[in-house]
C-alpha cells in the first residue's frame, strides 16, 4: 500500500500584528501525514486550530516555515495556482456543510469537478458512485434543506473526495451532529480511509474521536504535542 508523505509542515510560525503588538499564534510546528493515515489536532477555543487548517489549505500564508501538500510548497505558489492546488489535491469538510442550498445532492458533488475542467458526464458518473459510497445512492436529487444534518455531511464528505485529493482536511466533522449520527460519520471516515488510501486530518474538540486515530496532536499555548494513543 502506498503510504507516500503527502502532507507536511516545517517549522511553522504565524503571526499578527496589529500595528501596535506582534501576536505570535504558534511557533515550530513540525506535523507529518502519510497517505492512509488519520490524524486529529485538538486544543481549546482559542488555541489556533482554525489559524493552523487555514495554514495547511493555503488559505492563509504561515509568517515563516512551510507547509507542503504532496511535496508542492504553498508558499512557492501564486494565489491562482494555490486555487487550482486546492481544488485538484485538497479536499475540505466544513463544520458547517457550505452546500450550496440551490443545487441538488448530485449538483453539489459535481462541482468541484466541473471546476476542474471534467466533463459534465464525466463529473455526474463520478458525483453518483461517491453519493452510493456515502449511502446517500437514493438522495442523489434532494437539496441540502430536503437532507438531515448527518445526510448532508455526507453530501459535504462525498463533495471532497470528488477530484481524488492526497489529502481531506475535516473542521470539527461531527461537531454539530448528534452523538448516534456522529458515530455513522466517524464510521465512514474510517472505511474511506482503508477503502481509497487516503489521508484525514480532523480538527476537533471531541477527544473521543482520538481512539481511532493513527495519530493524534494537541495545539496548547503555541506549541503542538503528540498525544500518546493507547
Amino acid at each position: 500500500m502506498n503510504n507516500k508523505l503527502v502532507l507536511e509542515c516545517q517549522d511553522l510560525c504565524k503571526d499578527y500584528d496589529d500595528g501596535k503588538h506582534k501576536v505570535s499564534v504558534f511557533e515550530g510546528i513540525q506535523l507529518d501525514l502519510r497517505a492512509g493515515e488519520t490524524a486529529a489536532i485538538v486544543g481549546a477555543s482559542g488555541s489556533g486550530k482554525t489559524t493552523l487548517l487555514n495554514l495547511l489549505a493555503g488559505l492563509d500564508l504561515a509568517t515563516s516555515g512551510d507547509v507542503l501538500l504532496d511535496g508542492v510548497s504553498w508558499a512557492s505558489m501564486k494565489d491562482k495556482h494555490r486555487a487550482v492546488m486546492r481544488n485538484k489535491n485538497l479536499g475540505f469538510v466544513y463544520q458547517f456543510h457550505h452546500l450550496l442550498p440551490e443545487f441538488s445532492a448530485l449538483e453539489n458533488v459535481m462541482m468541484p469537478m466541473l471546476i476542474a475542467n471534467k466533463t459534465r458526464k464525466e463529473s455526474q458518473t463520478k458525483a453518483k458512485s461517491l453519493l452510493g459510497q456515502v449511502g446517500l445512492g437514493a438522495r442523489l436529487d434532494h437539496r441540502p434543506s430536503q437532507l438531515s444534518g448527518g445526510e448532508r455531511q455526507r453530501v459535504a464528505i462525498a463533495r471532497a473526495l470528488a477530484n481524488d485529493p492526497a489529502c481531506v482536511l475535516m473542521d470539527e466533522p461531527t461537531g454539530n451532529l448528534d452523538e448516534k449520527t456522529g458515530n455513522e460519520i466517524q464510521a465512514l471516515i474510517q472505511s474511506l480511509k482503508v477503502e481509497l488510501n487516503m489521508a484525514f486530518l480532523i480538527v476537533t474538540h471531541d477527544e473521543g474521536m482520538l481512539d481511532w486515530m493513527d495519530s493524534a496532536y494537541r495545539l496548547h499555548f503555541g506549541k503542538i504535542q503528540e498525544i500518546e494513543i493507547v
